[in-house]
C-alpha cells in the first residue's frame, strides 16, 4: 500500500531550510494496521502529511497504491485525496462540524461525490459504537464518541487507507482503550490500512507493527511476535515486540543515536563479522585492546 525510498522533505522560509525527512525508507502491507513513534520534531507528522497529500515531497519515492505522490499533478491530488485517503485529526475541530448531527457530519463528505449513502453512514456509526447517538449534535458527544464519529467520517468514501495523527492524544486511557479498538474493528471488517502516528510507546500492542523514526529517518521496527496478544493485556515490550535495525536496498543500516552515543562512535565505527554476527565497535576499540 505503501512504499517511500530515500523520501525527503525540506521546509523553506526566507534564507532558512529546514530538513523534517532526510531519506527516510518505509514500507506498508495492505491491510496492515500500524503505528509510527518518534519524539517531536521526529518528522512523523510530515510523513502523515505526505501521505495525506497535504505536504508534497522535495525528494525521494513515495508511493500509495497506484498514485505516484512525486509527480501527481494538482487535479490528480484532490481524487487522491477523495476517494484513496482518509484522515483522522487529533483536534476535533478539524474533523467535525459542530453544527451538525453525527449522521449528518459523516454525510458531508459524501456529498463531494454527489451521492448521499446514508444506510452506508448508519453502518459506519453503528460499527465505531454510536448507533444510538447517530442524531445527536456535537456537544451533547463525550470527546470519545466525538472522535469516533471522526473515524466514520473518515471513512465516508470507502478510502482504502485511513491515517490517524494521535488520535488518542487528548482522551483518557480508557477511552483510547475504546479508539484503538475500533480502529482494530474497522481495520478486520474493512480491510483497510491504517497507519497511526504517535507518541505512545504503549499503543504498540495494539497494532501490528511499530516504526520509529529518529531525526527525520526510519530507525527501528518493532514486530508484534504473538498476533493473538491478548490486546486487553498490558503492555510489555520485551514480550511483545522484538526490535529490528532498519537495512535500505543499499545495504545501509539505519543504527538509533543513542546505541552510538552509549558506545561513543561518532563518523565512524570499526566492524567485524566472525561467521554468524555483525560487530560494531568504536574505531579506538581494537587499539585499546593492543
Amino acid at each position: 500500500m505503501i512504499h517511500c525510498e530515500g523520501l525527503v522533505k525540506i521546509f523553506k522560509s526566507d534564507n532558512l531550510e529546514v530538513v523534517a525527512l532526510q531519506g527516510l525508507n518505509i514500507e506498508v502491507k495492505n491491510g496492515e494496521m500500524m503505528a509510527i513513534i518518534g519524539n517531536s520534531g521526529s518528522g512523523k507528522s510530515t510523513l502523515l502529511n505526505i501521505l495525506g497529500g497535504l505536504d508534497r515531497p522535495s525528494a525521494g519515492q513515495v508511493r500509495v497504491g497506484e498514485w505516484d505522490l512525486l509527480k501527481i499533478t494538482d487535479k490528480q491530488l484532490v481524487q487522491y485525496k477523495r476517494k484513496t485517503v482518509g484522515f483522522v485529526w487529533q483536534n476535533n475541530a478539524r474533523n467535525l462540524l459542530p453544527f451538525l448531527t453525527a449522521l449528518e457530519n459523516v454525510e458531508t463528505p459524501m456529498m463531494l461525490e454527489g451521492k448521499v449513502d446514508r444506510a452506508y453512514a448508519l453502518q459506519l456509526l453503528e460499527w465505531v459504537g454510536l448507533k444510538e447517538r447517530v442524531h445527536n449534535k456535537l456537544s451533547q458527544l463525550s470527546g470519545g464518541e466525538q472522535q469516533r464519529v471522526a473515524i466514520a467520517i473518515s471513512l465516508a468514501n470507502r478510502p482504502s487507507l485511513l491515517l490517524a495523527d494521535e488520535p488518542t492524544g487528548s482522551v483518557d486511557s480508557a477511552t483510547s482503550d475504546q479508539i484503538m479498538d475500533t480502529f482494530r474493528r474497522l481495520n478486520r471488517e474493512l480491510g483497510v490500512t491504517i497507519v497511526i502516528v504517535t507518541h505512545d510507546l504503549s499503543l504498540a500492542s495494539k497494532v501490528d507493527r511499530v516504526v520509529a523514526i529518529r531525526d527525520g529517518l526510519t530507525s527501528t521496527e518493532f514486530v508484534r511476535r504473538n498476533p493473538n496478544l491478548d490486546e486487553a493485556a498490558s503492555f510489555n515490550l520485551n514480550q511483545v515486540h522484538e526490535e529490528y535495525v532498519v537495512l535500505d536496498r543499499a545495504g545501509r543500516l539505519q543504527i538509533p543515536r543513542n546505541f552510538l552515543e552509549a558506545l561513543n562512535i561518532d563518523g565512524k565505527a570499526s566492524m567485524e563479522f566472525d561467521g554468524e554476527k555483525i560487530l560494531i565497535k568504536p574505531p579506538n576499540s581494537l587499539e585499546g585492546n593492543k
